[in-house]
């Protein structure tokens, strides 16, 4: 398949009519260079141009250290281009992106707070009254699964259930564009599938536009309406971008089995193939890429 066949035109989700909008979050043109010790620069990421509709599910694949929470630290405003424009649903981004949330990778519960408090904490800067608070974390605990876990303490539940408050604590603000950094990434395969399912089944209600960074190509294609696949850094770039056609609602588990799912996954891995073997390559030493030293 050539690339310019596999390249993202201006389509809506699978299934989902064509909108004639601003993008929930577009990417321009954008560099990212770091300054190291000693004075020299490193560029993370290049040439960037990548844009995501309201509604739609993306994720975002690639090497090892080939800037894909960079990007994602870039559409929350966290760190500012070296080059280029960030937009949000048509205006230029600047400062925090407060119509994002945010989920790392790592659990950011405060330890010495319930779940319930974990989940409502996140409406105190919106100025929402505590009882208001406790009945909409209460609310979004239940739907996802822990009604029954409401006060306990984070060292209490299992990683599974750790990452379900981190989801209902973002979600709870009702943000218009999900930020997900390898979120599932220190769960076991069987808790990362319900966790994939749950998540499904949450975006479905309401489709929010949602950047999903994954090492898990599988993942990529069992969630997503495009996968977007990057190059191997330094002042990496997308090489490829691919949509999904897959039929939503869609089982984590029962699409992996279909026959188009494989195919779809022989024709990413053929491009995140070559990306991945670079990098391996670079860290062997067989190649010496240190970015830009001006």
């Amino acid at each position: 398949m050539e690339l310019q066949d596999r390249l993202h035109a201006d389509a809506g989700p699978a299934g989902a009519p064509l909108v004639d909008a601003a993008p929930a979050v577009s990417l321009s043109g954008i560099d990212i260079t770091f300054q190291l010790a000693g004075g020299n620069r490193y560029k993370a990421v290049t040439g960037i141009n990548l844009t995501v509709s309201a509604g739609e599910f993306v994720s975002v694949v690639g090497p090892t250290g080939c800037g894909k929470s960079t990007l994602l630290n870039a559409a929350a405003g966290l760190l500012t281009p070296s080059a280029g424009k960030v937009g949000i649903f048509g205006k230029p981004l600047s400062g925090l992106n407060v119509r994002a949330g945010y989920l790392f990778q790592q659990d950011a519960l405060m330890p010495w707070k319930t779940a319930l408090q974990n989940v409502a904490v996140a409406l105190e800067p919106m100025g929402v009254p505590a009882a208001e608070a406790n009945a909409r974390a209460r609310d979004w605990l239940g739907r996802v699964g822990l009604r029954a876990f409401v006060d306990r303490y984070p060292h209490m539940l299992s990683g599974g259930q750790r990452k379900r408050v981190s989801l209902a604590q973002m979600l709870i603000r009702n943000p218009e564009i999900l930020l997900m950094d390898e979120p599932f990434g220190p769960l076991d395969a069987q808790t990362r599938q319900i966790m994939g399912n749950l998540l499904l089944d949450l975006w479905s209600k309401d489709r929010k536009a949602l950047i999903f960074v994954t090492h898990d190509l599988e993942e990529a294609i069992a969630l997503s309406d495009r996968v977007v696949v990057m190059s191997a850094g330094p002042a990496a770039g997308i090489v490829a971008d691919y949509r999904v056609t897959l039929p939503r609602p869609r089982d984590i588990a029962e699409i992996r089995l279909e026959k188009a799912f494989h195919e779809i996954h022989r024709d990413i891995w053929s491009s995140l193939r070559v990306e991945v073997q670079k990098a391996y390559a670079m860290g062997e030493g067989k190649e010496l890429m240190q970015g830009d030293a001006s």
